[in-house]
Protein backbone atom coordinates (compact mmCIF):
# COMPACT_ATOMS: atom_id res chain seq x y z
CA UNK A 1 0.00 0.00 0.00
CA UNK A 2 1.31 3.43 -0.93
CA UNK A 3 0.89 6.10 1.70
CA UNK A 4 1.42 9.45 0.06
CA UNK A 5 2.70 12.18 2.38
CA UNK A 6 0.50 15.26 2.63
CA UNK A 7 1.52 18.36 0.74
CA UNK A 8 3.95 20.45 2.80
CA UNK A 9 2.31 23.34 4.65
CA UNK A 10 3.65 25.93 7.02
CA UNK A 11 4.23 24.20 10.36
CA UNK A 12 2.19 25.44 13.31
CA UNK A 13 4.42 26.46 16.22
CA UNK A 14 3.17 27.21 19.72
CA UNK A 15 5.46 29.50 21.75
CA UNK A 16 5.00 28.95 25.50
CA UNK A 17 6.77 31.65 27.50
CA UNK A 18 5.56 34.05 30.19
CA UNK A 19 8.00 36.82 29.20
CA UNK A 20 7.01 39.22 26.42
CA UNK A 21 10.57 39.82 25.17
CA UNK A 22 11.49 36.20 24.39
CA UNK A 23 8.01 35.53 22.94
CA UNK A 24 8.34 38.48 20.55
CA UNK A 25 11.89 37.48 19.59
CA UNK A 26 10.76 33.95 18.77
CA UNK A 27 7.81 35.27 16.77
CA UNK A 28 10.08 37.53 14.68
CA UNK A 29 12.54 34.72 13.91
CA UNK A 30 9.98 31.97 13.19
CA UNK A 31 7.16 33.93 11.54
CA UNK A 32 8.56 33.76 7.95
CA UNK A 33 8.21 29.96 7.75
CA UNK A 34 5.79 29.05 10.57
CA UNK A 35 2.23 29.79 11.68
CA UNK A 36 2.69 31.15 15.19
CA UNK A 37 0.54 30.73 18.31
CA UNK A 38 1.50 32.05 21.74
CA UNK A 39 0.70 31.11 25.34
CA UNK A 40 1.81 32.85 28.52
CA UNK A 41 1.34 29.86 30.80
CA UNK A 42 0.64 26.13 30.90
CA UNK A 43 -3.13 26.53 31.13
CA UNK A 44 -3.28 28.67 27.99
CA UNK A 45 -0.99 26.23 26.19
CA UNK A 46 -3.19 23.22 26.94
CA UNK A 47 -6.28 25.17 25.89
CA UNK A 48 -4.67 25.99 22.54
CA UNK A 49 -3.61 22.39 22.03
CA UNK A 50 -7.22 21.30 22.37
CA UNK A 51 -8.25 23.76 19.64
CA UNK A 52 -5.40 23.95 17.13
CA UNK A 53 -3.33 21.34 15.23
CA UNK A 54 0.14 22.18 16.55
CA UNK A 55 3.30 20.65 15.05
CA UNK A 56 5.96 21.98 17.42
CA UNK A 57 6.14 23.73 20.78
CA UNK A 58 8.92 25.95 22.08
CA UNK A 59 8.66 25.60 25.84
CA UNK A 60 10.10 27.77 28.59
CA UNK A 61 11.25 25.76 31.59
CA UNK A 62 9.84 28.22 34.16
CA UNK A 63 6.14 29.08 33.87
CA UNK A 64 3.96 30.97 36.38
CA UNK A 65 1.38 28.22 36.95
CA UNK A 66 3.47 25.01 36.80
CA UNK A 67 7.00 23.77 35.96
CA UNK A 68 7.78 23.50 32.25
CA UNK A 69 9.01 19.90 32.60
CA UNK A 70 5.71 18.92 34.20
CA UNK A 71 3.84 20.46 31.27
CA UNK A 72 6.18 18.67 28.87
CA UNK A 73 5.22 15.30 30.36
CA UNK A 74 1.52 16.05 29.99
CA UNK A 75 1.98 17.19 26.40
CA UNK A 76 3.94 14.09 25.41
CA UNK A 77 1.39 11.83 27.09
CA UNK A 78 -1.66 13.32 25.38
CA UNK A 79 -0.04 14.60 22.16
CA UNK A 80 2.95 12.31 21.52
CA UNK A 81 3.31 13.35 17.87
CA UNK A 82 3.97 17.01 18.77
CA UNK A 83 7.66 17.88 18.97
CA UNK A 84 8.87 20.04 21.85
CA UNK A 85 11.99 22.21 21.97
CA UNK A 86 12.87 23.58 25.41
CA UNK A 87 14.12 27.18 25.26
CA UNK A 88 15.04 28.62 28.64
CA UNK A 89 17.37 30.89 30.51
CA UNK A 90 17.45 28.62 33.56
CA UNK A 91 19.17 25.65 31.99
CA UNK A 92 21.71 23.12 33.16
CA UNK A 93 22.99 19.85 31.78
CA UNK A 94 20.85 17.97 34.30
CA UNK A 95 17.66 19.79 33.33
CA UNK A 96 18.49 19.36 29.63
CA UNK A 97 18.82 15.59 30.06
CA UNK A 98 15.64 15.54 32.13
CA UNK A 99 13.74 17.29 29.34
CA UNK A 100 15.06 14.96 26.65
CA UNK A 101 14.31 11.94 28.83
CA UNK A 102 10.68 13.06 28.98
CA UNK A 103 10.43 13.46 25.22
CA UNK A 104 11.78 16.88 24.27
CA UNK A 105 13.41 16.86 20.85
CA UNK A 106 16.15 19.31 21.83
CA UNK A 107 17.22 22.05 24.18
CA UNK A 108 18.34 25.66 23.61
CA UNK A 109 19.50 28.28 26.11
CA UNK A 110 18.56 31.96 26.15
CA UNK A 111 19.80 34.22 24.74
CA UNK A 112 19.63 32.20 21.53
CA UNK A 113 21.28 32.78 18.20
CA UNK A 114 18.66 33.32 15.44
CA UNK A 115 20.45 31.11 12.90
CA UNK A 116 20.93 28.35 15.47
CA UNK A 117 17.26 28.57 16.41
CA UNK A 118 15.92 28.42 12.85
CA UNK A 119 18.20 25.51 11.98
CA UNK A 120 17.08 23.60 15.07
CA UNK A 121 13.37 24.26 14.45
CA UNK A 122 13.59 23.29 10.77
CA UNK A 123 15.48 20.08 11.57
CA UNK A 124 12.90 19.19 14.21
CA UNK A 125 10.00 19.85 11.81
CA UNK A 126 11.70 17.66 9.18
CA UNK A 127 12.02 14.89 11.74
CA UNK A 128 8.33 15.25 12.63
CA UNK A 129 7.31 14.89 8.98
CA UNK A 130 9.29 11.65 8.68
CA UNK A 131 7.73 10.38 11.91
CA UNK A 132 4.21 11.34 10.78
CA UNK A 133 4.76 9.47 7.51
CA UNK A 134 5.86 6.35 9.37
CA UNK A 135 2.89 6.56 11.75
CA UNK A 136 0.51 6.67 8.80
CA UNK A 137 2.31 3.81 7.10
CA UNK A 138 2.35 1.58 10.18
CA UNK A 139 -1.32 2.34 10.84
CA UNK A 140 -2.50 1.54 7.32
CA UNK A 141 -0.16 -1.22 6.12
CA UNK A 142 -0.24 -4.52 7.99
CA UNK A 143 1.73 -6.11 5.14
CA UNK A 144 5.02 -5.52 6.99
CA UNK A 145 4.17 -8.49 9.22
CA UNK A 146 1.98 -10.35 6.70
CA UNK A 147 2.78 -13.21 4.27
CA UNK A 148 6.34 -13.26 2.79
CA UNK A 149 5.51 -11.84 -0.63
CA UNK A 150 3.53 -8.99 0.94
CA UNK A 151 6.33 -8.21 3.40
CA UNK A 152 8.92 -7.86 0.66
CA UNK A 153 6.75 -5.48 -1.32
CA UNK A 154 5.77 -3.53 1.82
CA UNK A 155 9.42 -2.97 2.83
CA UNK A 156 10.32 -1.92 -0.71
CA UNK A 157 7.44 0.56 -0.74
CA UNK A 158 8.27 1.85 2.72
CA UNK A 159 11.93 2.44 1.95
CA UNK A 160 11.13 4.02 -1.42
CA UNK A 161 8.66 6.48 0.10
CA UNK A 162 10.82 7.08 3.17
CA UNK A 163 13.60 8.18 0.83
CA UNK A 164 11.23 10.10 -1.44
CA UNK A 165 12.14 13.71 -2.30
CA UNK A 166 8.69 14.68 -0.97
CA UNK A 167 9.93 13.79 2.52
CA UNK A 168 12.74 15.80 4.13
CA UNK A 169 16.13 14.21 3.63
CA UNK A 170 18.45 13.62 6.55
CA UNK A 171 22.03 12.61 7.05
CA UNK A 172 21.38 8.88 7.21
CA UNK A 173 19.25 8.39 4.11
CA UNK A 174 22.09 7.50 1.76
CA UNK A 175 22.99 4.55 3.98
CA UNK A 176 19.51 3.09 4.24
CA UNK A 177 19.28 1.89 0.68
CA UNK A 178 22.55 -0.05 1.01
CA UNK A 179 20.65 -2.89 2.74
CA UNK A 180 23.59 -3.70 5.03
CA UNK A 181 22.62 -4.48 8.60
CA UNK A 182 23.57 -1.17 10.18
CA UNK A 183 22.54 0.82 7.10
CA UNK A 184 18.94 0.04 8.02
CA UNK A 185 19.40 1.29 11.59
CA UNK A 186 18.16 4.87 10.97
CA UNK A 187 14.90 3.54 9.53
CA UNK A 188 14.51 1.08 12.40
CA UNK A 189 15.16 3.90 14.88
CA UNK A 190 12.52 6.08 13.26
CA UNK A 191 10.01 3.20 13.29
CA UNK A 192 10.56 2.62 17.01
CA UNK A 193 10.30 6.33 17.77
CA UNK A 194 7.19 6.70 15.59
CA UNK A 195 5.65 3.90 17.67
CA UNK A 196 6.65 5.52 20.99
CA UNK A 197 9.67 7.63 21.92
CA UNK A 198 10.04 5.70 25.19
CA UNK A 199 10.10 2.43 23.23
CA UNK A 200 13.13 3.76 21.33
CA UNK A 201 14.79 4.70 24.62
CA UNK A 202 14.04 1.25 26.08
CA UNK A 203 15.43 -0.48 22.98
CA UNK A 204 18.60 1.64 23.13
CA UNK A 205 19.24 0.78 26.77
CA UNK A 206 18.60 -2.93 26.22
CA UNK A 207 21.14 -2.91 23.39
CA UNK A 208 23.58 -1.14 25.72
CA UNK A 209 23.19 -3.78 28.46
CA UNK A 210 23.44 -6.65 25.95
CA UNK A 211 26.58 -5.19 24.37
CA UNK A 212 28.27 -5.09 27.77
CA UNK A 213 27.48 -8.80 28.14
CA UNK A 214 28.96 -9.52 24.72
CA UNK A 215 32.29 -8.06 25.78
CA UNK A 216 32.41 -10.34 28.84
CA UNK A 217 31.43 -13.50 26.92
CA UNK A 218 34.12 -13.16 24.23
CA UNK A 219 31.54 -13.54 21.47
CA UNK A 220 32.64 -13.50 17.85
CA UNK A 221 32.40 -10.18 16.03
CA UNK A 222 29.43 -11.51 14.05
CA UNK A 223 27.58 -12.52 17.21
CA UNK A 224 28.38 -9.19 18.88
CA UNK A 225 26.91 -7.35 15.91
CA UNK A 226 23.82 -9.57 15.81
CA UNK A 227 23.34 -9.18 19.57
CA UNK A 228 23.52 -5.37 19.45
CA UNK A 229 21.08 -5.18 16.53
CA UNK A 230 18.74 -7.90 17.80
CA UNK A 231 18.60 -6.27 21.24
CA UNK A 232 17.78 -2.94 19.64
CA UNK A 233 15.01 -4.55 17.54
CA UNK A 234 13.67 -6.98 20.14
CA UNK A 235 10.37 -5.08 20.52
CA UNK A 236 9.93 -3.93 16.92
CA UNK A 237 6.85 -6.17 16.70
CA UNK A 238 5.07 -3.62 18.91
CA UNK A 239 4.99 -1.33 15.87
CA UNK A 240 2.12 -3.57 14.73
CA UNK A 241 -0.06 -2.34 17.62
CA UNK A 242 -2.32 0.55 16.51
CA UNK A 243 -2.12 2.65 19.70
CA UNK A 244 0.89 1.33 21.57
CA UNK A 245 2.16 3.25 24.62
CA UNK A 246 5.28 2.26 26.52
CA UNK A 247 3.62 3.68 29.65
CA UNK A 248 0.83 1.08 29.29
CA UNK A 249 3.28 -1.80 28.82
CA UNK A 250 3.18 -2.82 32.46
CA UNK A 251 4.96 -5.74 34.08
CA UNK A 252 3.18 -8.45 36.10
CA UNK A 253 4.39 -9.70 39.49
CA UNK A 254 5.85 -12.58 37.47
CA UNK A 255 7.96 -9.80 35.84
CA UNK A 256 6.55 -10.49 32.36
CA UNK A 257 5.28 -7.60 30.21
CA UNK A 258 1.66 -8.35 29.30
CA UNK A 259 0.55 -5.94 26.61
CA UNK A 260 1.03 -8.06 23.51
CA UNK A 261 2.20 -11.67 23.67
CA UNK A 262 2.18 -11.83 19.85
CA UNK A 263 4.83 -9.14 19.36
CA UNK A 264 7.84 -11.55 19.28
CA UNK A 265 6.31 -13.45 16.36
CA UNK A 266 5.17 -10.26 14.61
CA UNK A 267 8.61 -8.71 15.00
CA UNK A 268 10.50 -11.76 13.75
CA UNK A 269 8.16 -12.00 10.78
CA UNK A 270 8.52 -8.29 10.13
CA UNK A 271 12.32 -8.35 9.60
CA UNK A 272 12.48 -11.81 7.99
CA UNK A 273 12.79 -10.54 4.41
CA UNK A 274 15.51 -7.95 5.08
CA UNK A 275 18.51 -10.27 4.85
CA UNK A 276 19.63 -9.68 8.43
CA UNK A 277 21.66 -12.35 10.28
CA UNK A 278 19.36 -15.20 11.39
CA UNK A 279 20.43 -14.60 15.01
CA UNK A 280 18.65 -11.23 14.93
CA UNK A 281 15.33 -12.93 14.15
CA UNK A 282 16.00 -15.54 16.85
CA UNK A 283 16.51 -12.81 19.44
CA UNK A 284 13.28 -11.06 18.48
CA UNK A 285 11.29 -14.30 18.45
CA UNK A 286 12.67 -15.79 21.69
CA UNK A 287 13.41 -12.90 24.06
CA UNK A 288 10.36 -13.78 26.20
CA UNK A 289 11.17 -17.50 26.49
CA UNK A 290 12.07 -18.64 30.03
CA UNK A 291 14.68 -21.03 31.35
CA UNK A 292 11.92 -23.02 33.11
CA UNK A 293 9.86 -23.35 29.91
CA UNK A 294 7.06 -21.05 31.09
CA UNK A 295 7.74 -18.30 28.56
CA UNK A 296 6.29 -17.53 25.13
CA UNK A 297 5.62 -17.86 22.22
CA UNK A 298 6.93 -21.47 21.98
CA UNK A 299 7.60 -22.46 25.59
CA UNK A 300 11.26 -23.23 24.90
CA UNK A 301 13.24 -24.50 27.89
CA UNK A 302 16.86 -24.25 29.02
CA UNK A 303 19.42 -24.35 26.23
CA UNK A 304 16.65 -24.70 23.64
CA UNK A 305 16.54 -20.91 23.91
CA UNK A 306 19.23 -19.36 21.68
CA UNK A 307 22.12 -17.90 23.70
CA UNK A 308 21.73 -14.35 22.36
CA UNK A 309 18.00 -14.40 23.10
CA UNK A 310 18.74 -15.47 26.68
CA UNK A 311 20.99 -12.42 27.08
CA UNK A 312 18.39 -10.03 25.67
CA UNK A 313 15.67 -11.60 27.83
CA UNK A 314 17.54 -10.57 30.96
CA UNK A 315 18.48 -7.14 29.62
CA UNK A 316 14.96 -6.22 28.53
CA UNK A 317 13.35 -7.27 31.81
CA UNK A 318 15.99 -5.44 33.86
CA UNK A 319 15.27 -2.25 31.89
CA UNK A 320 11.49 -2.68 32.12
CA UNK A 321 11.58 -2.74 35.91
CA UNK A 322 14.19 0.04 36.28
CA UNK A 323 13.01 2.39 33.48
CA UNK A 324 12.34 5.86 34.86
CA UNK A 325 9.76 6.72 32.22
CA UNK A 326 6.38 8.52 32.38
CA UNK A 327 3.73 6.32 33.98
CA UNK A 328 6.31 4.06 35.63
CA UNK A 329 7.33 3.38 39.23
CA UNK A 330 10.87 2.13 38.70
CA UNK A 331 12.81 -0.18 40.98
CA UNK A 332 16.30 0.72 42.09
CA UNK A 333 19.15 -1.28 40.59
CA UNK A 334 19.50 -3.20 43.86
CA UNK A 335 15.77 -4.01 43.97
CA UNK A 336 15.82 -5.08 40.32
CA UNK A 337 18.75 -7.41 40.92
CA UNK A 338 16.87 -9.01 43.82
CA UNK A 339 13.81 -9.48 41.60
CA UNK A 340 15.54 -11.05 38.61
CA UNK A 341 17.88 -13.21 40.72
CA UNK A 342 15.12 -14.84 42.77
CA UNK A 343 16.18 -18.53 42.82
CA UNK A 344 12.54 -19.64 42.92
CA UNK A 345 11.70 -17.92 39.64
CA UNK A 346 14.00 -19.98 37.37
CA UNK A 347 13.38 -17.47 34.63
CA UNK A 348 16.94 -17.07 33.36
CA UNK A 349 20.03 -19.15 32.62
CA UNK A 350 21.71 -19.21 36.09
CA UNK A 351 25.28 -18.81 34.77
CA UNK A 352 24.35 -15.95 32.43
CA UNK A 353 22.33 -14.30 35.18
CA UNK A 354 25.30 -14.30 37.55
CA UNK A 355 27.43 -12.65 34.88
CA UNK A 356 24.69 -10.16 34.00
CA UNK A 357 24.39 -9.05 37.63
CA UNK A 358 28.15 -8.49 37.80
CA UNK A 359 28.03 -6.42 34.59
CA UNK A 360 25.10 -4.34 35.85
CA UNK A 361 26.81 -3.60 39.15
CA UNK A 362 29.99 -2.53 37.36
CA UNK A 363 28.17 -0.30 34.88
CA UNK A 364 25.59 1.34 37.18
CA UNK A 365 27.28 4.72 36.82
CA UNK A 366 26.88 4.57 33.04
CA UNK A 367 23.22 3.52 32.89
CA UNK A 368 21.60 7.00 33.36
CA UNK A 369 23.39 8.32 30.26
CA UNK A 370 21.58 5.80 28.06
CA UNK A 371 18.12 7.37 28.24
CA UNK A 372 18.01 9.21 24.96
CA UNK A 373 20.24 7.95 22.16
CA UNK A 374 20.29 4.64 20.25
CA UNK A 375 23.17 2.45 21.35
CA UNK A 376 23.07 -0.14 18.57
Amino acid sequence: MTIHPPLPTKPAVLIVDDEVGPRDALKVVLHPFCTIYCAENASMALDLLRKEPIDLITLDQKLPDRPGLELLQEIKFHYPAIEVVIITGYGSLKSAMEGIRHGAASYLLKPFNAHELTTLIQQTIEKKRRQDFLRRYLRHSSDLWGPPEQRILAWQTLQSEYLSPSLPSHEHTAAISSQDDMGLLPLFSDILEATDRQLLNHSSRVSFHATLMAARLNLTLGDQKALALGAFLHDIGKASLPHYRFADDQVLPSREPVLCREHPVSGARMIESLGLPPEVGQIIAAHHERWDGQGYPLGLQGTEIPLLARIVGMAQLFDHVTADAPGRSPLSVEQAIQQISNPLAMQFDPQLLELFIDVVKESTASIPTMTAAPAA
